[in-house]
């Protein structure tokens, strides 16, 4: 059978491989997934996961219960060798091994992309994974219970600042959400105060969300300023060591949590193959999803989502190609399973060709936007946009249950707000009570300058007089 091999098991990888499973006849090909992760994750509920509002769990899509024909390998692919139709794979347990294919679809998205500014790498926090979300819940609620036994001062406005660099989508999303948990955690901490609270948004450019008309985001400027939280636009950050944040328009503030959306870059997997790519590191493809390389198409070689370079047919993409946002990826994957199907039967495949119908984005509880065309919505109705649009998006009827009743167990009981931060160090708790062997005692060293033992002392030889003249 031809072999078909997914590198990557996020949104891309995972659709391709879904689609595939109900595409091909039994005995038609072999499909494998290469991931380091069992799971993938629907990423536009992160910002919810970080505040609360879904659990962790219910934003991933476990690949072995829903891939039930798919070869799954658990590792990361180290380098990928299209002359010779082979990959080399560092598993999560046992040695390095290779894998070879007939088919290889590269679709292992997008990572955070940083600068060198001091304090970023030691500090910020992405949010790229579930992990990530996760963590920034936990950080944000721990720090109000640290704030909560200091007295009043810069010290305890230090844990309760939150520092978002990046206006996009997943920026401003996550920072609206955070400020709506702040907003709700205060009510339970009688300690604190609103006021207390400080809430900063770095952009260097001089708007937000730039897929969204102006007015809307100016809009959504106005929602956050009402909410007491501050935006600087055409700002630049220029240092966040030991957690002081200092911006290019003079503000400077301490802060416990940062957190980077601004921007991101082609999976670095990719710059240890053979494959051809532009100068953003991206993979170059067609319009079909195939590879194109120098002397046109690499056969057996395609992709989609975040890392690849696909151009947009419908002109709406950037420098004419397809944003990496989710819309794409999913998309792309459907049509990919379909294109490789075709091929394998000895068929043409297909461009790629959708139009973005709109966006939509939450900003906290009863609180979004949307965006189609002319067409804007804004606040609630908007709000209820966003959840209906997404939770029918999530993969699977088990998956869009189990989201929707966190939403409606949420409406009725509120949020949980205790912070699992000490999961991250499961032992920790174990290590500080648990009985420990005592320490071998270490031999007594013998003093020189006395004798070992009164019999040694005894045997030996006494001094002979100097003899005289």
């Amino acid at each position: 059978m031809p072999k078909i091999l997914i590198v990557g098991g996020g949104y891309a990888g995972f659709y391709t491989a879904w689609k595939l499973e109900k595409l091909l006849r039994n005995g038609e090909a072999e499909v494998t997934l290469v991931d380091p992760l069992p799971y993938m994750t629907y990423q536009p509920f992160l910002p919810e996961v970080a505040a609360g509002s879904i659990e962790a769990r219910h934003a991933i899509v476990n690949h072995r219960s829903h891939l039930r024909k798919t070869r799954l390998l658990s590792g990361k692919v180290t380098k990928i060798d299209h002359a010779k139709k082979s990959v080399s794979i560092t598993p999560r347990q046992g040695k390095d091994f290779t894998e070879s294919y007939d088919q290889i679809v590269f679709t292992a998205g997008a990572v955070s992309r940083t600068f060198p500014i001091p304090g970023i790498a030691d500090n910020a926090f992405g949010l790229k994974t579930i992990e990530e979300a996760v963590a920034v819940r936990d950080r944000l609620l721990t720090n109000f219970e640290k704030a909560a036994v200091l007295p009043p001062g810069p010290e305890r406005e230090r844990f309760l600042t939150v520092a978002v660099v990046g206006g996009g989508f997943a920026g401003i999303e996550v920072f609206a959400e955070l400020r709506s948990l702040a907003s709700d955690l205060i009510k339970d901490y009688p300690e604190l105060s609103f006021d207390e609270t400080h809430f900063h948004l770095i952009e260097a450019m001089g708007r937000i969300m730039p897929e969204v008309s102006l007015e809307t985001s100016h809009w959504v400027l106005n929602n956050l300023a009402e909410r007491g939280a501050q935006v600087h636009l055409d700002t630049q950050l220029l240092t966040a060591a030991d957690g002081v944040v200092k911006l290019s328009n003079g503000v400077e503030f301490g802060t416990e949590l940062i957190i980077w959306t601004a921007g991101v870059m082609a999976n670095p997997v990719l710059r240890a193959t053979d494959f051809p790519l532009d100068e953003r590191g991206r993979l170059r493809l067609r319009a079909d999803l195939r590879v194109e390389g120098d002397n046109g198409i690499l056969e057996g070689a395609w992709g989609a989502g975040d890392a690849t370079a696909c151009p947009d047919l419908s002109g709406g993409g950037v420098g004419g190609f397809c944003v990496p946002n989710a819309q794409h990826a999913v998309r792309q994957a459907k049509l990919l399973a379909r294109n490789i199907a075709a091929v394998l039967r000895g068929e043409g495949p297909t461009d790629y060709f959708h139009k973005n119908l709109g966006a939509v984005a939450g900003l906290g509880l009863n609180v979004g936007v949307f965006q189609s065309g002319k067409i804007a919505l804004k606040g609630y109705i908007a709000w209820l946009a966003h959840r209906g649009y997404h939770g029918l998006a999530m993969p699977s009827f088990e998956r869009k249950f189990r989201v929707v009743g966190g939403w409606w167990n949420n409406f009725w009981l509120g949020r949980d707000i205790a912070s699992l931060r000490t999961v991250q160090y499961p032992r920790q708790f174990f290590e500080a009570f648990a009985s420990r062997p005592a320490a071998a005692a270490a031999p007594a060293k013998p003093d020189a300058k006395k004798p070992a033992s009164k019999t040694a002392a005894k045997k030996a030889p006494a001094k002979k007089p100097a003899a005289k003249k």
